[in-house]
């Protein structure tokens, strides 16, 4: 049984930096599998932020979120991370990380397996 969960979360101002975690387990071998992390604010639709091929490859980002949040993987740990800069309110949304299975970065929703149950981050201004 897959699972994917999400830790890291919290509240900050404005500003400040998170470093969101996802570990998985259930995985045969995490490391065929490429990750993604999405977000979604209250009333709005999840939303792409960023992906990272399953091996090798450069990751790939949101236009809302290049050159503040950075997406990396530990195959050893079977943990995906994203480290969040300069954090803005509207960056305020609950993150969930998501796997598939296949080498392409995939920015819809409908391209992932499995997801994780969520983590809140809340930026204060």
């Amino acid at each position: 049984q897959v699972q994917l969960v999400e830790s890291g979360g919290g509240l900050v101002q404005a500003g400040g930096s998170l470093r969101l975690s996802c570990a998985s387990s259930g995985f045969t071998v995490f490391s065929m599998y490429s990750m993604g992390w999405f977000r979604q604010a209250p009333g709005r639709e999840r939303e792409f932020v960023a992906a990272i091929r399953r091996i090798g490859g450069g990751p790939y980002y949101a236009e809302s979120v290049k050159g503040r949040f950075t997406i990396s993987r530990d195959n050893a740990k079977n943990t995906v991370y994203l480290q969040v800069n300069v954090l803005k309110p509207e960056d305020t949304a609950t993150y969930y990380c998501a796997a598939r299975r296949g080498t392409e970065i995939v920015t819809m929703t409908s391209g992932y397996d499995y997801w994780g149950q969520g983590i809140q981050v809340t930026v204060s201004s």
